[in-house]
């Protein structure tokens, strides 16, 4: 201890949190790995959005419809007997359960084969000779026959969901008020309405269903190399999608595929039978070579190797596979078309045959149609067809202007604030350290959204400035503290100071995070990114380097006093 009760400080290398420090800022600098080459001059690992790479942006519409709604139950199961059968129908009675089973008892005027039955997927059913007709007992529920008629009707999935007000059906294609109004009333039903009388149907689809839609496009987007695409939710309509570095007509192309697998196999002239949909897809290999095509493999589950099985013998496939070729389609195109083999045929006549594979041809072009068939097995179809409700872009070389405007405007920053510090201090021992940490605090930001691939945009920028005008603000209250009456205090009066600036630290950095949450949870698109910026630079401030600058600047003055 020497004179005026000032300890001589341990080496600043001695002290953990100066380690740490250090050892963020080592990880930081290999997480962004800069360099130079002579093609691309100056670059990094740094990921930038929209707005820094130029690219394109669009706007999707999720096509869909969620109603709560009733209808007859003989009329229902009237009018989907008479579109499978083509026959006239009777319904005879109706009898309600009180667990919510009905017994429908239709007559009809030709006889009516299992099947056609099966094909309705109705539910249990029992089939009785009547002249030269049949007496058809169904057993089923309405909500299953009010997702058979509304499936049939509009050629869409719908699906039912159970909720503290009743069964809302979703319907999964675009569909007015009007349309399903019109589509009820002919079986005697409607859109049912709320204690308000507004009729309980929202354009839209259910929470769920756009949260699904929006994991499986990321999925597809990331899977065909586009690390990073930020695809954002608003309500439950739309979702938006940044592609930077991309052109328009690629992003369409990408954004607007459903990705609907289907394989179909023919059965007289130009018309085919469906087998099976994409779901019934186990694995999916990666995209290869061999024979002269380029092809994507596949392996089937146990329902749908023995679906393609059964059909195959039903059309003949496995006998004459020469009339009857295998078809596989992706959103309504063929990729493949062929006979099976003989011996596939033969197999098949035996046993399923589990593994299979989609050739898509031999040039440039089908090698790219094999590997993005694999993405669309591999991530599923969409759950609903998107609709393009908006696009735009932004050229690259202004993203080019907005990242060297975004650069030149941090730079005027820091020196703005240096100028500011030194005129307040008069000490370049304490101007060094404190835009020093500032400058650190960004590396360690930037690091941060390099190890995470994180788009760094305008407002990713401007919430690293907020960050470091905030850090600014941190501090020069640890160095009002430290410089107590004008020189460094003893080692007891510094302890007590330095603990009573990181209380106001502390409090005002957990007040900007909690003002902040609420856009992070709520928020979208540019709110977001600037909030989740704005805290990550908050908390590597306030844990990483602030505690470090309180010792440096310590150490500096003391060195400075001899």
């Amino acid at each position: 201890m020497n004179e005026g009760g000032k300890q001589n400080p341990k080496t600043i290398w001695q002290d953990w949190r100066v380690r740490i420090f250090i050892f963020a800022l080592l990880l930081s600098v290999v997480a962004i790995h800069p360099w130079y080459s002579a093609d691309k001059g100056f670059d990094t690992n740094l990921n930038y959005g929209l707005d820094l790479e130029g690219g394109s942006w669009l706007q999707v519409k999720l096509q869909g419809a969620v109603i709560q709604a009733d209808a007859n139950l003989g009329q229902m199961a009237e009018a989907l007997l008479e579109s499978t059968t083509g026959y006239d129908v009777t319904i005879q009675s109706v009898t309600k359960t009180p667990a919510g089973t009905s017994t429908i008892v239709m007559v009809t005027d030709e006889p009516v084969v299992n099947s056609q039955m099966d094909l309705l997927g109705l539910g249990e059913y029992s089939i009785a000779s009547e002249g030269n007709g049949s007496v058809v007992t169904l057993f089923t529920t309405e909500q299953v026959l009010m997702v058979s008629y509304l499936s049939n009707s509009l050629g869409c999935e719908v699906v039912p969901f159970t909720t503290e007000d009743g069964v809302e059906y979703e319907i999964r294609t675009a569909v007015s008020e009007e349309e399903l109004n019109t589509l009820l009333a002919a079986v005697g039903g409607s859109i049912l309405s709320d204690e308000s009388g507004e009729l309980l149907y929202r354009d839209g689809v259910r929470t769920e269903t756009r949260d699904l839609t929006k994991d499986i496009l990321s999925d597809k987007l990331n899977g065909l190399g586009l690390k990073d695409i930020p695809v954002r939710t608003v309500g439950d309509e739309y979702i938006l999608i940044d592609f930077a570095g991309i052109d328009l007509t690629t992003a369409k192309d990408i954004a607007l595929t459903p990705g609907k697998f289907e394989i179909r196999i023919q059965t007289n002239g130009n018309q085919t039978k469906h087998v099976l949909y994409g779901d019934d897809i186990a694995s999916v290999g990666i995209a290869g070579y061999h024979d002269g095509q380029w092809f994507t493999p596949f392996t089937l589950s146990e329902e749908g190797a023995l679906a393609l099985q059964k059909v195959a013998i039903e059309t003949g496939a496995t006998q004459n596979p020469d009339a009857h070729w295998l078809m596989m389609y992706l959103d309504g195109e063929e990729v493949y078309g062929a006979p099976l083999s003989l011996s596939a045929a033969s197999k098949l006549q035996q046993t399923p045959i589990y593994a299979w594979e989609a050739s898509t041809g031999s040039d440039e072009d089908s090698e790219n149609r094999a590997k993005q068939l694999q993405i669309h097995l591999r991530s599923g179809a969409l759950p609903v067809n998107v609709e393009l409700m908006g696009s735009g872009q932004v050229d690259a070389a202004l993203g080019s202007q907005f990242k060297m405007e975004a650069v030149i405007a941090g730079l005027l920053a820091l020196i703005a604030v240096a100028l500011t510090v030194y005129r307040r201090y008069r000490k370049k021992q304490i101007l060094i350290p404190m835009v020093g940490t500032s400058l650190s605090e960004v590396i360690m930001i930037l690091g941060f959204a390099s190890a995470i691939n994180w788009q760094l945009d305008l407002p990713a920028i401007a919430g690293i400035i907020a960050a470091i005008g905030t850090g600014i603000d941190h501090l020069v209250i640890i160095t009002d503290e430290v410089l107590y009456e004008g020189k460094l205090p003893s080692t007891k009066i510094y302890l007590s100071r330095i603990s009573r600036a990181f209380g106001i630290i502390f409090a005002a950095a957990a007040t900007t995070v909690i003002a902040m949450a609420p856009l992070v949870v709520m928020g979208f698109g540019a709110l977001k990114g600037f909030a989740i910026t704005t805290i990550i630079g908050v908390m590597i401030g306030v844990l990483i380097a602030r505690p470090v600058y309180g010792k440096v600047i310590k150490h500096v003055l003391y060195e400075e006093e001899g």
